[in-house]
């Protein structure tokens, strides 16, 4: 469960930037996750309950972004759903797209103190 880590990792960050902003403790963390960063959203809030005791985000609720993924087709200009698993074949002009615009996020928005 690489959940763990990732949550971890965003533990320590939300309490870094916290303490840069003079901040004792940390009410919320707001992460962005897209549909193709391999993170389980439910498995990141578990890990992150474990990975919160007995620092600075204690009591701190993750509120979690799911970003869908989009690719862009170059050939007729159309952006499209991707889904799961990635399928890059634009819809409009059927042909394999290689540029994706959204989908592969994850990274912290916002840090409620």
């Amino acid at each position: 469960m690489h959940e763990l880590s990732i949550a971890t990792a965003i533990v320590e960050q939300a309490g870094e930037i916290a303490r840069a902003d003079g901040a004792d403790r940390v009410t919320s963390v707001t992460v962005r996750v897209g549909e193709l960063a391999g993170v389980v959203p439910d498995a990141l809030r578990f890990a992150f309950e474990v990975a919160r005791d007995g620092t600075a985000l204690a009591a701190a609720r993750l509120l979690v972004e799911q970003v869908p993924a989009h690719a862009w087709c170059g050939e007729c200009a159309e952006e499209f759903a991707v889904g799961m698993p990635p399928f890059f074949w634009c819809p409009g002009c059927d042909r394999p797209s290689q540029e994706l615009r959204s989908g592969r996020e994850l990274e912290i928005t916002g840090v409620g103190t």
